[in-house]
């Protein structure tokens, strides 16, 4: 009997967890490349996504085999793992940057002053545990986080409506369209969710209409980030390009802070907790990406030498987040374009079986 996730949980996953892991540098890195026109790029990344993502929803009503047992009936059981150690590598940079985000952004917004680096380290602590479970703690934790996200998101957008001035989004379409092409495929790296939906294949029943509820999911998730970037952008205007971890700024003026105080804070530490299962999801991935590839199934091991690795990066690589952006932005995105729009779309060359 195979591992099972349920479709609920998993439009839960492409709602709250698509949203979430764009809320921290995805705005400013944006504003950067684009200026006012930075809804565009975030359109035409999600648009492509959003297709592929509608595509291997579809597929999955095909067949009721797994990623793998597909690649293995069809190029069979080497160089299925093969494809796996590089679905597994691609995972592990799907959280690494991620993590880089998350440790300044804890530093920067939780603390009054800097502190060590060892403070962010009970993180893979908490990594090590949820690597190592399956697919039914995966959706359970999706249970839990959606009502968190929709909360929160709720009550930030309301502290934050008053302030944004529309107009700044005014005119549209001034930025050269080589500037947008440019930050939509800079920043593809951060849209993994099809991948995701690969690695759920076989693991739900499949009913008629999933795929639609599936992409609709998406669709909301992407409808928030949107919403956000043009909140964002409306507040700071031609400051946000250096406005960082734009979900701690967006509130900041609510006029009851000058009252009570910063009340957004308490809002930041719960969504805080939809952020880190979000992000552990591709530790979680990765770890059974690389169970597949290996054919070892102690995840348990797995995930701690995998958490092992991104600690070890974490701590020699402490204070070059720009240099490692600028590979993820310059080089890798090539990479996460291969494997989150190409392979997908060749996963229906496969051998399934009809259901």
């Amino acid at each position: 009997m195979k591992t099972k996730i349920s479709v609920r949980q998993i439009c839960f996953i492409m709602l709250a967890y698509t949203a979430v892991g764009k809320l921290l540098s995805y705005p400013t890195a944006l504003s950067y490349f684009c200026g006012r026109d930075l809804l565009f790029p975030a359109i035409i990344d999600f648009l492509i996504e959003g297709i592929i993502v509608w595509s291997v929803a579809f597929l999955c009503s095909r067949t009721d085999k797994t990623f793998f047992e597909l690649l293995k009936g069809t190029v069979g059981n080497v160089c299925a793992r093969i494809i796996f150690g590089f679905f597994a590598v691609l995972f592990l940079f799907a959280a690494l940057l991620p993590i880089f985000e998350q440790e300044l952004y804890v530093h920067t917004i939780f603390y009054d002053t800097v502190p060590s680096l060892l403070v962010f380290m009970p993180f893979f602590i908490f990594a090590i545990y949820a690597g190592s479970k399956r697919f039914e703690n995966i959706g359970r934790c999706a249970d839990l986080c959606l009502p968190i996200f929709v909360i929160t998101m709720a009550v930030i957008f309301i502290m934050s409506c008053g302030e944004v001035e529309w107009d700044n989004l005014l005119p549209v379409l001034k930025t050269p369209a080589k500037d947008v092409f440019t930050a939509a495929a800079g920043t593809v790296f951060r849209f993994v969710e099809p991948c995701w939906l690969l690695m759920f294949m076989g693991r739900f029943k499949y009913k008629k209409g999933d795929a639609a509820k599936i992409t609709l999911s998406y669709a909301a998730g992407a409808a928030i980030v949107l919403l956000f970037l043009a909140t964002f952008y409306g507040i700071y205007g031609g400051l946000a390009p250096s406005r960082t971890f734009a979900i701690s700024r967006t509130s900041l003026y609510f006029s009851a802070i000058d009252t009570i105080g910063r009340v957004d804070l308490i809002m930041l530490y719960v969504l805080e907790t939809v952020m880190l299962f979000a992000l552990v999801l591709n530790v979680q991935l990765a770890v059974y990406a690389i169970s597949e590839c290996s054919g070892w199934e102690n995840r348990v091991i797995i995930s701690l030498l995998v958490n092992v690795a991104l600690a070890a990066v974490i701590i020699s690589c402490d204070g070059f987040y720009n240099s490692i952006y600028n590979l993820y932005n310059q080089w890798l995105w090539i990479y996460f374009l291969i494997f989150t729009v190409i392979v997908p779309c060749l996963a229906w060359t496969l051998k399934r079986r009809t259901r």
